[in-house]
């Protein structure tokens, strides 16, 4: 049973979208307004407003749904439903989806990195790049959630996507600390021949007027990258919340919130990212976890793998790699001097 289907709660998500919206549209037009370099102490301001925002909302949303599960009779009528612990179990599901969501976008930061520095975007461009892929990437994860919600009521597709997850994780295992060359990437070699391409960077224009003539820039190629770049995470990132939860609307904001504040993470830890190349292997473990859950997990706990155990091995695995990154490096540092 859907607790939240689309066809009751529509006008959740329009206003739910329309909040972001204006956030974003606050975020572009107030605060970055103009161009400039993101500092480390700004980046983590704002990235510890976003998690604050999603936390105030898990805390919201708790209450929204503990209100439905005890007044609605959608839920009232079903017998042995306790509408406190539902609640709790939707909030901690939201909290869950968005820690999954937030871990697996710093392989999306790592992805940035690359991109910037192959276009030659400087620092006081890339906020705006980033803004608009960012927004892109919104209404596409909206399309794949969507379509998610639809083709992960069969089974086998379930199993397909977990089986997916695994095969992801375990070839993230081995390619995991490898550099990337964008020069020989197939996205690249698309978009110069699909578009005419001017060579430099003009302020932060995406296009440019040339005799006539219509030329994208290299924030203009950098921008598309990260668009197509994020649809290829999006089919990880999206079967993978939708292994702890079968509620779209839980899906959708916790993938949203975390995608927001993902710029600010980018540059609060663009300067420190060599510093933990092991989380990589975190990152794989937990798909590889995920995607026990789908094809195999669930079955074994009636349909349903507690969720609070999924947190806590999410959790010991994303902190295992990062303790293990700060303490390698120390050992290394140490040992070379």
């Amino acid at each position: 049973m859907i607790l939240f289907p689309i066809s009751e709660y529509w006008w959740f998500y329009l206003g739910f979208t329309l909040f972001v919206l204006v956030v974003l549209a606050l975020d572009l037009g107030v605060f970055h307004k103009k161009a400039h370099e993101v500092s480390f102490k700004e980046a983590s301001i704002w990235t510890s407003i976003w998690v604050g925002l999603a936390l105030v909302f898990n805390w919201l949303f708790y209450l929204f749904a503990k209100y439905q599960f005890t007044t609605h009779d959608r839920y009232t009528s079903i017998e042995g439903f306790d509408p406190n612990g539902q609640a709790r179990a939707t909030a901690l599901e939201f909290l869950t989806g968005f820690v999954v969501e937030k871990s697996l976008a710093i392989d999306n930061v790592f992805i940035f990195a690359v991109v910037f520095s192959y276009f030659g975007v400087p620092k006081i461009f890339q906020h705006r790049v980033l803004f608009w892929g960012i927004l892109g990437a919104l209404a596409f994860r909206g399309v794949f959630i969507a379509m998610g919600s639809v083709l992960l009521q069969y089974h086998w597709v379930v199993v397909f996507f977990g089986v997916l997850l695994i095969l992801t994780g375990i070839k993230m295992f081995f390619v995991g600390t490898k550099s990337q060359n964008l020069e020989n990437s197939f996205i690249v070699r698309m978009l110069k021949k699909l578009f005419r391409i001017h060579p430099k960077i003009e302020g932060q224009k995406f296009f440019v007027r040339r005799h006539g003539l219509i030329y994208g820039t290299p924030l203009f190629l950098a921008l598309v990258f990260l668009e197509l770049s994020d649809i290829i995470f999006a089919v990880d990132s999206v079967p993978a919340i939708f292994s702890l939860t079968k509620e779209p609307l839980i899906v959708f904001t916790s993938n949203i919130f975390a995608m927001l504040g993902l710029r600010s993470m980018y540059f609060m830890l663009a300067g420190v990212m060599d510093k933990f190349v092991y989380i990589k292997f975190g990152l794989a473990a937990v798909l590889v976890f995920l995607g026990l859950k789908m094809v195999w997990l669930n079955e074994v706990f009636g349909g349903k793998f507690p969720i609070h155990w999924s947190l806590g091995i999410i959790a010991f695995l994303i902190g295992l790699s990062v303790i293990a990154s700060v303490v390698i490096n120390r050992f290394q540092g140490e040992r070379n001097r």
